[in-house]
């Protein structure tokens, strides 16, 4: 684990890196308070840090309180202050700035070693905290077998996307797909082949989207495409390139090979218009209907020709 050591001593600094390099700890070393701070703020900061307390520029308590006041909320830093203060007084403001504990100077080693522990635990639960946090938000907002967005989150971004779209001034393209006989794949093949497929369109889908394009399962087999700045003509390209992503290959079914088609149904929301989902997936979703009337795995845009101007 990184430790950073921050002392104006250099001979305070050096008996620190020695100790915590024999102990196996990654050391990156600080000789006053501004370049401490500076090293807390970086990135790849180190989430453990031994302060004096006494230091050019910044103190160590000044740097706890700066550390506290810009942490972020997924990550937390351990702060160990270095002291030759010993009245109570002075070391309730350095817990009170921020610090998580203390120790004296001259340190003892078997001391240091031990408060240090309590941190890497500290920072090792926290650790896990978030994953545990990401992982329940994954699941929460993740449909469980494809990794794509679930219904309610593909909503959600398409009303943040129409809102910004406002704000911007910029179109957005809605695009619903439903893969064209996906019954029949279940039927002859069995579910776990259907769960392959699903899982193997959603891949395909996502390699042929922009970055900031969205897709969600909507329904069973339908799902919700949400397309940022792009007007019917960059709709219609978009989808087509989804469509052509998916046909293109054959995917494996037990032991043979099947071409799976989708059709879509796109439309595309304009500045000025209500910013309301719900009209532009009933019109997204009467173009798929048409899609699927002329023959399926084929993209057809219906314009919102009775869209309600603000």
């Amino acid at each position: 684990m990184r430790i950073l050591i921050a002392d104006d001593s250099i001979v305070s600094r050096h008996l620190l890196d020695a100790t915590l390099r024999k102990w196996g700890y990654e050391v990156v070393v600080a000789c006053d308070g501004v370049e401490a701070w500076n090293i807390l703020q970086s990135p790849d900061a180190p989430k453990l840090a031994i302060l004096d307390w006494v230091m050019p520029g910044l103190t160590g308590p000044e740097v706890c309180s700066r550390v506290r006041e810009n942490a972020k909320d997924d990550t937390y830093t351990y702060l160990l202050l270095l002291t030759s203060k010993s009245l109570k007084e002075d070391l309730i403001e350095g817990m009170e700035a921020g610090a998580d504990d203390y120790i004296t100077k001259p340190f003892d080693q078997h001391e240091l070693k031990v408060r240090l522990r309590a941190g890497t635990r500290i920072i090792d639960l926290e650790r896990e905290l978030v994953t545990a946090r990401e992982e329940l938000r994954d699941q929460a907002t993740k449909d469980f077998l494809m990794r794509i967005w679930n219904r309610s989150s593909i909503l959600d971004i398409l009303q943040r996307e129409l809102i910004r779209g406002g704000r911007e001034n910029r179109p957005v393209g809605v695009v619903l797909a439903d893969l064209d006989h996906f019954k029949s794949v279940n039927d002859s093949f069995g579910h776990f082949a259907g769960d392959a497929v699903l899982r193997e369109f959603a891949r395909r889908m996502q390699n042929s989207m922009r970055a900031y394009d969205a897709i969600g399962r909507y329904g069973g087999e339908e799902f919700l495409i949400v397309l940022p700045g792009c007007d019917e003509g960059c709709t219609a390209k978009q989808a087509e390139r989804m469509r052509v992503a998916l046909d293109a290959v054959p995917m494996a079914m037990n032991d043979e090979e099947r071409i799976v088609t989708c059709s879509f149904g796109a439309t595309c929301w304009f500045p000025g218009m209500d910013a309301n989902p719900e009209p532009l997936i009933r019109i997204a979703d009467e173009a798929l209907y048409a899609a699927k009337h002329q023959g399926r795995n084929r993209v057809v845009v219906q314009p919102v020709a009775s869209a309600v101007s603000k």
